[in-house]
């Protein structure tokens, strides 16, 4: 399958000792659906990846004049080096 990519502008949150941290990036983004599971979708980040974008606990998306949120429920490294994380929408 191949994966379009496009400009995006992406917040993440990661859960601390100290509460959770909100980080930001410009990066490119490429939208998938989820096998099985139509409520959720697949946001991938080609590499370079931010070194903690794998602990993030939440994601808020802008991309091609859409905002997508929700709560990351699996994430993984692929084989290409992007970042494939799972999202359930609020």
């Amino acid at each position: 399958m191949t994966i379009t990519y496009s400009p995006a502008h992406l917040d993440y949150g990661l859960d601390t000792f100290f509460g959770r941290i909100t980080k930001s990036i410009e990066c490119e983004v490429g939208l998938e659906a989820v096998v099985d599971d139509p409520y959720c979708f697949a946001l991938r980040v080609p590499a370079p990846v931010p070194d903690d974008l794998h602990q993030a606990t939440i994601v808020v998306v802008k991309v091609d004049g859409r905002t997508l949120q929700g709560s990351v429920r699996h994430i993984e490294r692929l084989d290409d080096e992007s970042l494939k994380l799972e999202v359930e929408p609020d």
